[in-house]
């Protein structure tokens, strides 16, 4: 599902930036000097190439442990670890801010223990490449400002974290067949967003799973949904089409959505046959 969390314009949220991006410069000018590529960073560190590029761009939160083990592999004497409790600061200090109708999902999406995201028609949002959510809020109308569609892409971004925060919820993803092979941004924003799917794919909290086009029955054509469950807290749904979202806390709805998910992952492929598919659609490009 597109969801779309934007960030709210404070100072506090701009000293904030203005801050990773410093930092974020120092790691670009760090790996340069070491004679490191953006990708090669990443394989040494266990991070992706598009994650090294989207911090020395500022574009994502500097984590301590990054920072930390970015240190010791640059050389960096201590540059980089110095900024730990600045960056914790500035991201304490910045409010990030959703849209109202989003807002009651955004905060519990940060507590989940589970969380089941079935997909029709865009890409997940936990799941896009910063340039796949750029060309989605770029081409979106009515046409979004451009530091809105800056803002929103980062606020996109930061909702990841919880994939690769310890300990991770569980997350499962189907994932229309048709989703897959629409090229949104183009041919090289494309490659990359599958090549994203098939990394995330290798997480051991992620299943990721495809709805192929062939299949002549289905369970559930009513739309995308997800099953969220907050630490604590029972499971609840959550729907959303056109800037319109619900919650849903009846348990026999939320028992009645839970048991469609189970039909669509039974009628889905496999976690192995859907990287298959999606490693052929990559090399149809």
């Amino acid at each position: 599902m597109e969801l779309d969390g934007a960030i709210d314009g404070s100072d506090d949220s701009e000293e904030a930036a203005d801050l990773f991006r410093v930092v974020g410069r120092q790691v670009r000018l760090l790996r340069e000097r070491a004679g490191l590529t953006q990708r090669e960073l990443g394989e040494r560190l266990g991070y992706s190439e598009e994650l090294i590029r989207s911090l020395e761009r500022g574009r994502r939160t500097p984590q301590p442990e990054f920072l930390d083990a970015a240190d010791d592999l640059l050389g960096a004497g201590g540059l980089l670890r110095s900024t730990m409790e600045d960056v914790k600061r500035a991201k304490a200090r910045a409010r990030v801010k959703h849209p109202a109708w989003f807002n009651d999902y955004a905060k519990l999406e940060r507590q989940a223990v589970e969380l089941h995201d079935y997909s029709t028609l865009a890409m997940p949002g936990l799941l896009q490449t910063e340039d796949h959510a750029r060309a989605v809020f770029t081409s979106r109308q009515p046409l979004l400002p451009d530091d809105v569609v800056e803002q929103r892409v980062l606020a996109r971004m930061e909702r990841q974290e919880i994939l690769t925060s310890w300990p991770p919820p569980l997350t499962t993803f189907i994932i229309e067949e048709s989703v897959l092979r629409r090229p949104i941004g183009g041919h090289d924003v494309h490659c990359r967003q599958l090549e994203k799917l098939v990394e995330l794919a290798g997480l051991r909290s992620v299943e990721l799973q495809v709805m192929p086009t062939y299949v002549d029955e289905h369970p559930s054509l009513g739309g995308p949904f997800i099953l969220l469950t907050p630490k604590g807290r029972a499971q609840m749904g959550y729907l959303e089409v056109q800037n319109i979202s619900k919650l849903i806390t009846d348990l026999e709805e939320v028992r009645m959505l839970s048991a469609r998910y189970g039909s669509i992952r039974g009628q889905a492929l496999s976690p192995r046959e859907s990287l298959v598919l999606i490693e052929k659609i990559l090399g149809e490009q």
